[in-house]
């Protein structure tokens, strides 16, 4: 984990918009990293597709049971 400095404006943004979705600043924050980031890998997907990719990471993540800790 890191610091990353971010414009006035920006955070005010992030301030709003967090607080609009129900998510804390530094979600709201990382969301809009993933989504820019696959935006930038993946010009052509408009902004539904690319929150489509994001559920179907997330689906494949596969929690750790107690079953497979053992």
């Amino acid at each position: 984990m890191g610091i990353v400095k971010i414009s006035e404006q920006m955070h005010e943004n992030l301030r709003l918009t967090s607080g609009a979705l129900s998510r804390s600043i530094n979600a709201q924050a990382e969301h809009w990293l993933r989504v820019g980031m696959l935006a930038e890998l993946n010009p052509n997907l408009h902004y539904g597709e690319i929150c489509q990719l994001l559920i179907q990471a997330e689906r494949q993540v596969e929690p750790l049971t107690e079953e497979r800790a053992a």
